[in-house]
C-alpha cells in the first residue's frame, strides 16, 4: 500500500510511518519546507498548494498536521492557528486527493475527543453530540473539511483519539515527569474522567482504519476510562514513588490560562466502534498503560 502522511514528524505521525514502512507500505511524507529526502513531497497547508505529481499513485492518506493545542497559552492569535491549521490544511489535502486521476481509497483524517467537551459522568460514544468549547468548534471545522472527500467517494475515518500515553514526548510528558518525580497528585478535583489511550495502541487503530471498513468517527481511547486521581495514582505506582502533591484548579488556571479547561474536563469516553470491530487492545488496563509509559 502507498500512504501518503500529513504530520510526520509528530509524536504519533513520526511512529505511524516507522510501523507503515517496517510491515512494507511505501510512506509518502507531504513536508512544509523543501523536500529532503525520496520519500517527501512539498505542501503548503495554509496557501492551499501540494505537489499532486507526488501524491500520484497512493492508496491512502493519514493527515494528522496541526499546531499543537498545549503548546503554548491560548491568546486569540494562537487559537486562530490551532483552528486554521487543522481546518485549511485538511481543506487543501481534500482539494489535492479529490482531484488527482485515480483518488485514494481511504483517508484517515485527525480529530479529537476534545469534541464532546465537559461531560461529567455521561457515557460518550461515536453518537454522541458535540460539546460547546473552544474545542468542540475545533473537532467540528476539523472533521467538516473532510466532507468533499466522502462526497468524491473516499472512504473518511475520524480518529477522536484521547490522551495518548507516550514514554517520550506529546502531551503526556508532563505526567510521566510528575509521576517519575513523586509529584504525581490529582490535577484539580481528581474527579473528572480522563480517556487515555497508549501510543502502540494507537499506531494499531491508525492501521486498523487504513486496512478495514471502518468509516466517520471512532472513538480511540482504550476500553478503561479512568477518573484522574486513579489515572496519577497508576502513573505513581508504576513509577515506584508517592502521588502526594495535588495541583488544585486555581493553580491549573494559573499555569495554563485557558487551556485548563480541557485538563480539567471530564469526558467518559467509550470505543464502541473499535469493540464492534474486534480490536484487541495491547494495553487493556490502566495498571498495564501506566508500567508500559513510565519504564523506558
Amino acid at each position: 500500500m502507498k500512504v501518503a502522511v500529513t504530520g510526520s514528524n509528530g509524536l504519533i505521525g513520526s511512529a505511524l510511518v516507522e510501523r507503515l514502512t517496517a510491515r512494507g507500505d511505501e510512506v509518502v511524507r507531504l513536508v512544509r519546507r523543501a523536500p529532503s529526502a525520496p520519500d517527501e513531497i512539498r505542501w503548503d497547508p495554509a496557501g492551499g498548494s501540494v505537489d499532486l505529481e507526488g501524491l500520484a499513485g497512493i492508496d491512502a492518506a493519514v493527515h494528522l498536521a496541526g499546531a499543537g493545542v498545549g503548546d503554548r497559552r491560548w491568546s486569540e492569535a494562537y487559537k486562530r492557528e490551532i483552528r486554521d491549521s487543522r481546518a485549511l490544511g485538511t481543506r487543501t489535502l481534500v482539494r489535492a486527493l479529490t482531484a488527482l486521476e485515480t483518488p485514494p481509497k481511504v483517508l484517515v483524517s485527525g480529530s479529537a475527543i476534545g469534541y464532546y467537551g465537559e461531560r461529567g459522568d455521561q457515557i460518550l460514544t461515536e453518537q454522541s453530540g458535540p460539546g460547546d468549547t473552544f474545542l468542540t468548534s475545533v473537532v467540528q471545522a476539523w472533521e467538516g473539511e473532510a466532507g468533499p472527500a466522502a462526497e468524491a467517494g473516499i472512504r473518511v475515518v475520524h480518529p477522536r483519539t484521547g490522551l495518548v500515553m507516550a514514554q517520550q514526548g506529546g502531551a503526556f510528558q508532563p505526567l510521566r515527569l510528575l509521576a517519575k518525580l513523586g509529584l504525581a497528585g490529582p490535577v484539580g478535583s481528581g474527579r473528572q474522567w480522563w480517556s487515555w489511550v497508549t501510543l502502540p495502541d494507537t499506531l494499531a487503530i491508525l492501521e486498523l482504519m487504513l486496512d478495514s471498513e471502518l468509516s466517520g468517527p471512532v472513538n480511540v481511547v482504550g476500553p478503561e476510562p479512568a477518573r484522574n486521581i486513579d489515572v496519577m495514582k497508576a502513573l505513581a505506582s508504576a513509577a515506584h514513588r508517592p502521588a502526594l502533591v495535588p495541583a488544585p484548579a486555581f493553580a491549573v488556571r494559573a499555569a495554563v490560562g485557558e487551556f485548563a479547561g480541557e485538563i480539567l474536563a471530564s469526558q467518559r469516553v467509550d470505543p464502541g466502534k473499535l469493540r464492534a470491530a474486534g480490536f484487541r487492545w495491547e494495553h487493556d488496563t490502566l495498571a498495564k498503560a501506566a508500567a508500559w509509559a513510565t519504564n523506558r
